[in-house]
């Protein structure tokens, strides 16, 4: 495997979170916990993505936001925080799947992200390619069950939908589904406004802290 690269091997299975984990936080360890039991994964990966120059607020540096990450998780051998969309100079999802799949080869990703981003999926580059490559884990999030189950993307695959997450990994995408679990109201737009989390140069312990919000026009997570 390329160097700086997370290692996976034939047959492993892949959760992929992708956010700008800005801060991370309590919620994001919850989901991916509950990711790991409810759906059998091997691994979760987080994807912390570089800041979008177009917007005007932009996150707290790379570095920074990546050690509060890991300082959430603790030594948890099955979750790996990495900056792979810079590595492979990719923003939106899709290119970031298309690039995973092919360096390797043999490993199942799963897609997981916040029912909060289920809402605007279709406005996603390629949303529809992206159900096709990958299963997609859409995790409860507060308050948008009925939007999310409503949204254009739940509507065009409800055919695809399985109702017990286990399932993904015994069919071929597209295949998709709604994973009901205990809901954590933990938001990083939350703890910025409450000043937890300073930005720049500034990276809080978990204990003072306390998906990824949408990922423009290809990301995914709980804000």
């Amino acid at each position: 495997m390329v160097q700086g690269f997370p290692s996976a091997y034939r047959g492993m299975v892949v959760g992929l979170l992708g956010g700008s984990f800005d801060p991370a936080h309590e919620g994001h360890v919850h989901l991916t916990h509950e990711a790991l039991r409810r759906i059998g994964l091997d691994r979760v990966w987080w994807l912390v993505s570089p800041g979008n120059p177009l917007k005007p607020r932009q996150p707290a540096p790379m570095e920074d936001r990546i050690a509060r990450a890991r300082a959430m998780l603790g030594d948890d051998p099955r979750v790996v925080v990495s900056d792979l969309e810079v590595r492979l100079g990719t923003r939106a999802t899709i290119d970031t799947l298309r690039r995973l799949q092919a360096l390797y080869p043999g490993v199942r990703f799963v897609w997981l992200m916040g029912a909060d981003n289920l809402v605007q999926f279709h406005r996603w580059s390629h949303w529809r390619e992206i159900m096709a490559r990958v299963p997609v884990a859409v995790l409860a999030r507060p308050g948008v069950g009925l939007a999310a189950r409503l949204s254009v993307t739940a509507r065009t695959f409800r055919a695809y939908e399985v109702g017990q997450p286990e399932l993904l990994l015994r069919r071929a995408p597209p295949v998709w589904c709604f994973v009901n679990m205990p809901l954590n109201p933990m938001s990083s737009t939350v703890i910025r406004a409450l000043g937890g989390w300073r930005g720049p140069g500034s990276c809080l312990p978990p204990s003072e802290g306390s998906n990824s919000g949408a990922r423009t026009a290809g990301d995914a997570g709980c804000p």
